[in-house]
């Protein structure tokens, strides 16, 4: 899993795990339940652990109870005291708490742990080739799985849309179980992401279906994510291309029978068959294509009776997706290319896993190995209190410098930045991140220089 993201410079990456200290004598404030904030604490259970989950899950809530600890994204250790623990727990984390308190640190009377306890699937992915052998109609996943691990927390975007995505998840799933009239009040269990490539649509998908997995395991003990290429779904063979659809349905139709089951479907690049359908109105596509859209459309609503089904849907053309699709959809999110803060926090990830990794030499004069956060960063900076924390603060003022030279690039661009950049490098071994940095602001003006070369010239076949 990926490092904290929410590490200050007042607040040094051991405040997360430390026990509270304070004043023995003194009892906290009265804290009333419904006060409390409501705290997911994720277990990952080892490979070779056959431990219940539900013994896990309260070993974990009595070791809380006996530690008095501070709250805030990151990773706390496996009391080493605790053998069954030990045994059994790969690693425990606290999430979310980023989107409370503005970002401030929760004390332990004013949470309520939710204690998520998980184990990754190894299996892989499972592929179902389409009617001529070519070309695979579905992949298929057993959730979560181990291929996606770290992948929610890797993926930063602008405030506020991960956290709308799980609660829209939760709301969905409690008003199909609650037996809401869908009459009066409607829901198709729909999500669209569209925006330009490289936003990182796709994974987000990923990474939500893997998080729901997690935190819906005590209602759904079986999770499975079924992503279908849009494109397999026509066939060269006049008729074949509903079957196609229809089989895959049936597939998704049989998961999703079982009542303990939750199941997400991905369709990725849902414009193209929006393309399709138009090109098959205007006359330019056989009558075909036409139906299997049709199809499609159909099979996806027969799909709302089922409470176990989400359906995750992207786009890069916004512009080229039905209507009749659009309207379906509960949630039509626009994810962008990232913002200057954005930008900083992924910068700032990749920076302190070629550090931690040994690929970069340590901060020049600074024991801190984590990076403060972008909005602790223009605090110190705004404030002009440097303290002890010079260097360091010079090395974030300058990734901050590196972050505004990125603008207009994608996530998917900045992620593979730090590698270019490192290439780039006369002397790559044990560089000191302040010339890497250097460096990266370079590569990144080199990389959106020739941008417009790429777009204008002819595609690379």
């Amino acid at each position: 899993m990926s490092a904290p993201m929410d590490i200050s410079l007042q607040n040094p990456p051991n405040a997360e795990v430390a026990d509270h200290v304070g004043d023995t004598d003194s009892a906290p404030p009265p804290v009333f339940p419904e006060d409390k904030v409501l705290v997911s604490v994720e277990v990952c259970l080892k490979p070779s652990s056959t431990a219940r989950i539900e013994d896990v899950r309260l070993a974990i809530e009595r070791m809380l109870e006996k530690r008095s600890l501070s709250y805030t994204d990151g990773p706390i250790p496996v009391p080493f005291d605790d053998v069954f623990l030990v045994e059994n727990v790969q690693r425990i984390c606290i999430c979310d708490t980023d989107e409370v308190q503005n970002h401030n640190i929760l004390l332990f009377w004013q949470v309520k742990p939710i204690v998520h306890v998980f184990q990754l699937s190894e299996e892989g992915p499972c592929e179902e080739l389409s009617g001529d052998g070519q070309l695979a109609s579905f992949n298929e996943w057993i959730l979560p799985a181990k291929e996606f691990d770290g992948m929610w927390e890797s993926l930063v975007y602008e405030s506020g849309l991960k956290q709308r995505l799980l609660r829209y998840a939760a709301s969905a799933l409690l008003f199909t179980e609650k037996g809401v009239d869908a009459f009066l009040v409607s829901w198709n269990r729909i999500i669209l992401l569209h925006g330009p490539p490289g936003t990182g649509k796709t994974s987000l998908c990923k990474a939500l279906a893997q998080k729901l997995s997690i935190r819906l395991n005590s209602r759904y003990p079986q999770c499975q994510l079924v992503e279908v290429n849009a494109h397999s779904l026509f066939s060269k063979w006049f008729s074949e291309s509903g079957k196609l659809v229809a089989k895959l349905f049936q597939k998704i139709q049989e998961m999703v029978e079982e009542e303990n089951n939750l199941v997400f479907v991905l369709i990725d690049e849902v414009e193209s068959l929006a393309a399709a359908r138009k090109a098959a109105l205007s006359g330019s596509e056989p009558s075909d294509s036409i139906r299997v859209v049709n199809a499609l459309l159909t099979q996806m609503d027969k799909l709302k009776s089922s409470p176990n089904v989400i359906i995750l849907t992207t786009s890069n053309i916004t512009a080229a997706i039905d209507i009749a699709f659009v309207d379906r959809a509960d949630i039509k999110a626009y994810v962008g290319p990232p913002t200057l803060q954005a930008r900083y926090e992924i910068l700032r990830s990749c920076l302190q896993e070629l550090v931690q990794k040994g690929v970069l030499a340590s901060y020049q004069d600074c024991k801190e190995v984590m990076l403060p956060n972008y909005a602790s960063v223009k605090e110190r900076l705004n404030s002009q209190e440097v303290h002890g924390d010079k260097p360091l603060l010079q090395i974030c003022k300058q990734l901050l410098e590196t972050a505004e030279a990125c603008e207009g690039m994608s996530g998917r661009s900045l992620r593979k930045l730090p590698f270019l950049t490192h290439s780039a490098l006369a002397h790559p071994f044990d560089c000191d991140p302040s010339k890497f940095l250097y460096t990266m602001v370079e590569t990144a003006r080199r990389e959106r220089s020739e941008l417009p070369d790429l777009n204008g010239g002819l595609p690379v076949v």
